[in-house]
């Protein structure tokens, strides 16, 4: 097993870069669980700065990354990408804040129709092999993962494996969009006039329901602000089989969260990080969600 270490890329690494104009000053950007950014400011103003490899055992191609990230500037979601080159990426910096849990709840209308922009338009933009991403399937890869590298985690993967079949078996067939798979709150930025999304790593062709599981799930939004926020997306009041497919989706999306983090335990070494309390944070997110779930379509409701 090798560990990828993220908290060494040195200055000068930075200063390398043929991008630049003028002295530079350079800071750290904290926050991140799986790669290592910088801002950077040289005279015609400030940078982001993105350093990442691939990470198979997330199925995390930078290649592609830098794709969507290129076809989200095109499509008005993203900062332009200003330069890039194997293991890093340059990008505009947004004088906008980064969101929380809460204002993502605040703000969920706003949100709920930047997703459906984003899954209806992105398609026209994207370019080379289609992506596919599924949760369940991602679930079960990370269960080989985990097994395969003896996680401590592996006398728990077969009731994980369980639970994904039971989650997937609720889902009802929706269109296939390109979404964006990873929706923390801190993902989603508001400079005041405007709401962006950044980091792509796990963008890809998928229902829309995980990204509409995932920002309701990571912002922890009550069932009611669920409901307007599937109402904002879908411009209507959900069927029954949606509003069954979200609260599954939700827990699917906690226990991918969960279960990518039991994977980066393994794999991950970034600045800060607690992979380990991570985990224990999203199992217990997952446990509150599944007790929704049960309560509200029974236990094994599949």
């Amino acid at each position: 097993m090798t560990e990828v270490a993220l908290h060494s890329i040195p200055e000068d690494r930075i200063a390398s870069l043929p991008c630049w104009n003028g002295a530079l000053e350079i800071c750290v950007l904290k926050g991140g669980l799986s790669n290592e950014s910088f801002l950077v400011a040289d005279a015609s103003g400030r940078h982001v700065v993105r350093f990442g490899t691939d990470y198979p055992f997330h199925h995390v191609s930078r290649t592609r990354e830098l794709m969507t990230a290129r076809a989200a500037h095109a499509a008005g979601f993203a900062p332009k990408v200003e330069y890039a080159e194997p293991g890093v990426m340059v990008s505009a910096f947004l004088d906008a804040k980064t969101f929380q849990a809460n204002d993502v709840a605040a703000e969920r209308e706003r949100v709920a129709l930047l997703l459906h922009r984003f899954h209806k338009e992105m398609p026209r933009h994207v370019s080379g092999a289609g992506f596919m991403f599924w949760p369940f399937h991602v679930v079960r890869d990370y269960a080989r993962t985990l097994e395969a590298s003896n996680s401590r985690m592996t006398p728990e993967l077969a009731r994980y494996l369980v639970l994904a079949e039971e989650l997937e078996a609720a889902q009802t067939p929706l269109p296939i969009v390109f979404a964006h798979n990873d929706l923390l709150p801190s993902n989603i930025l508001d400079d005041g006039t405007r709401l962006w999304l950044i980091d792509f790593e796990y963008a890809g062709f998928s229902t829309a329901m995980f990204d509409l599981a995932g920002a309701t799930s990571n912002a922890g939004l009550s069932p009611d602000q669920s409901e307007e926020f599937l109402i904002s997306y879908f411009g209507k009041p959900p069927s029954p089989e949606i509003r069954r497919s979200l609260a599954a989706m939700q827990c699917a999306s906690l226990l991918r969260e969960a279960m990518w983090s039991m994977t980066s335990e393994l794999y991950l070494d970034a600045p800060g990080a607690d992979y380990v309390g991570y985990t224990a944070e999203n199992l217990t997110r997952l446990q509150e969600a599944l007790d929704h779930y049960n309560s509200v379509y029974g236990k094994h409701a599949s």
